[in-house]
């Protein structure tokens, strides 16, 4: 049986030609390779190395190794992957050199904000410490973090695109603040690292994605909406639909990494994101449409004045820089997402 992604790995390697020859013959060390992201990062790495003969290896750290398995087996028993058991703040390092760190590990579906929000400052800022004291001691030259354009804090309504440039950020004396203010401070330690050791570290600010391993079931409003469309249940829209956000699709996010590690200029974000926005509730519609013939129904009615609140990227910085592009529409985005997903329920 082939892969279910195999037109979007093509895809990737499509638009990253040239990048993989850099990994030829060498070993990279990813965490939060069970993640969203991670897992796509490990699809297109594994892709690339099988197609291209690039010897390379990739050791990925996570706390449940038995759980990644179960997920993800095909990723889990590749050759060229190797599970690392540990904490991302106290792991063991691995013996060897490593060519290229990748930080993905994010705590934020387990939504600790509410829960324990200095639970959640302590993995973001003691993990980064621990992964770039790793990344120093094995000798990398390359070190990405995956942060979020939640470092800007709420976005002002006269801007109508964030620019990495924006000074902003969240309230520090809100406690659900954490993750975010955590983001920044891993930030910060990249910088310093950088300026201290000389690493090579890269920031992608992610916003919101569509795609293959999305968790239906979490906090992801595209993905509530694409798993009641699914499931035959109408799409609810939990506030009045007027929130303007962006998506974009997980293949182009996976070109958008992988760019801005090796491409990208050290202690320097981008963006990583679509700047084609639209509100919460015509996302509802689009998704009733393309994955499905959905009823939206809308909890809550608009209040009069109120401004909508925005979380869409500029991505000027990436395009120019690096010459990256959006080019899955989010139409075909949400019918691929619904696709799998669909796939997955009966697996």
């Amino acid at each position: 049986m082939g892969n279910p992604l195999a037109a979007d790995l093509d895809h990737i390697l499509a638009h990253t030609a040239g990048l993989w020859d850099e990994f030829r013959g060498r070993r990279i060390f990813i965490t939060g390779g069970t993640g969203f992201i991670g897992c796509w990062l490990l699809e297109s790495f594994l892709w690339a190395n099988d197609r291209l003969g690039l010897g390379a290896s990739a050791t990925v750290l996570t706390r449940d190794p038995e759980s990644f398995r179960g997920k993800a087996p095909h990723l889990a028993a590749h050759p060229a992957i190797r599970l690392h058991t540990g904490d991302v703040r106290s792991f063991r390092y691995p013996d060897g050199q490593f060519s290229h760190v990748i930080h993905a590990a994010s705590a934020a579906r387990e939504r600790p904000n509410e829960q324990d929000p200095l639970e959640m400052l302590d993995t973001i800022i003691a993990g980064t410490r621990q992964v770039l004291d790793f990344a120093v001691a094995c000798g990398a030259g390359k070190f990405l973090l995956t942060s979020s354009g939640g470092v800007y804090g709420k976005q002002p309504p006269e801007l109508p695109h964030l620019p990495e440039t924006y000074a902003g950020g969240p309230d520090t004396m809100e406690p659900a603040s954490a993750y975010r203010e955590g983001k920044r401070l891993a930030e910060l330690l990249c910088a310093s690292y950088h300026s201290r050791y000389g690493l090579g570290t890269k920031i992608a600010r992610g916003f919101a994605f569509v795609g293959p391993y999305l968790p239906l079931d979490a906090q992801y409003a595209i993905g509530s909406f694409i798993r009641d469309a699914i499931s035959g249940r109408p799409i609810r829209v939990s506030g009045d639909g007027r929130p303007v956000r962006s998506y974009l699709y997980a293949a182009d996010m996976a070109i958008w990494l992988w760019t801005i590690l090796l491409k990208g200029q050290p202690g320097r974000p981008y963006n990583v994101g679509s700047e084609a926005d639209l509100t919460v509730g015509d996302l509802a519609h689009r998704v009733a449409e393309a994955a499905g013939d959905a009823r939206v129904e809308m909890a809550g009615r608009p209040e009069p004045g109120a401004r909508a609140p925005r979380y869409v990227p500029s991505t000027a910085r990436a395009r120019a820089e690096l010459g990256l592009e959006e080019w899955v529409p989010l139409d075909e985005a949400i019918r691929r997402t619904a696709e799998w997903a669909k796939k997955e329920a009966v697996r």
